[in-house]
């Protein structure tokens, strides 16, 4: 379901279920030896998941181990992102020769415990949700921003190595054409000799889930670094299931 937002030059994996019996590498087994058996299923799928987009990659899969701070490691000339909510589990992988970096994130199309809105959010993205909750009140814009907030992180940590806090980035979210802007609110990273100041993403809202996705292609040279627009001919994302 993620491919529908994504540009044409990375590959997706995502299911809706987790199967039976999924074979893992060994130095993946040891990396979740203690873990229950919610958290076993998860990372399980999200594996078979990433294996499989190693595949399309034209790749042999190969261990995908957590890092220090849970991020996916990939191998060498990768770039990529996993994501897991109740009901989906889906990972999106490129080349580091076209892609700089992505992230994604899922959650399910419900509004956000009494608080963390406060919490993850600025003054400013409040008055737009509450605007956008008015005339559009089936997706629940909170969960959105908090969904557009992690896929911003997970696409800014391989390019620092440093947390980044939620009132760090400024979202905007445009209703009508699924798209996203998030501009940092602290230093960003240089790519290429370019400092990123800003990323931009699509966000769709589909089954009873957000999805949103942000790709970073790799910049030429005399170009700003920017996010990548979806592949032609792909079916637009739909802000609004009706």
């Amino acid at each position: 379901m993620i491919k529908t937002i994504l540009p044409e030059f990375v590959v997706a994996v995502d299911v809706f279920t987790d199967p039976p019996e999924t074979t893992l590498f060994p130095e993946e087994e040891s990396a979740i030896s203690h873990a229950d058996e919610k958290r076993r299923q998860e990372f399980s799928t999200t594996r078979a998941c990433a294996h499989d987009a190693l595949r399309k990659l034209g790749m042999r899969p190969g261990p995908v181990l957590p890092g220090l701070r849970g991020e996916p490691q990939w191998p060498p000339g990768v770039v990529g992102s996993i994501t897991h909510c109740a009901g989906y589990r889906g990972a999106v992988l490129g080349v580091s020769s076209k892609v700089t970096t992505i992230g994604i994130d899922a959650e399910p199309n419900d509004p956000l415990v009494h608080g963390v809105l406060d919490a993850i959010s600025l003054p400013e993205e409040r008055e737009s949700l509450s605007r956008l909750a008015a005339r559009h009140p089936r997706v629940h814009w909170d969960r959105l921003l908090f969904s557009a907030k992690e896929s911003v992180y997970k696409a800014w940590f391989p390019l620092t190595k440093r947390w980044i806090d939620f009132e760090d980035i400024l979202v905007n979210i445009d209703p009508s054409n699924g798209q996203f802007s998030a501009w940092l609110r602290v230093t960003g990273p240089r790519v290429r000799g370019q400092r990123l100041t800003a990323f931009s993403g699509r966000w769709m809202v589909d089954a009873g889930l957000i999805l949103t996705a942000i790709v970073v292609p790799v910049p030429r040279r005399s170009a700003p670094v920017r996010p990548a627009a979806p592949r032609q001919g792909a079916r637009p994302a739909t802000p609004v299931r009706r």
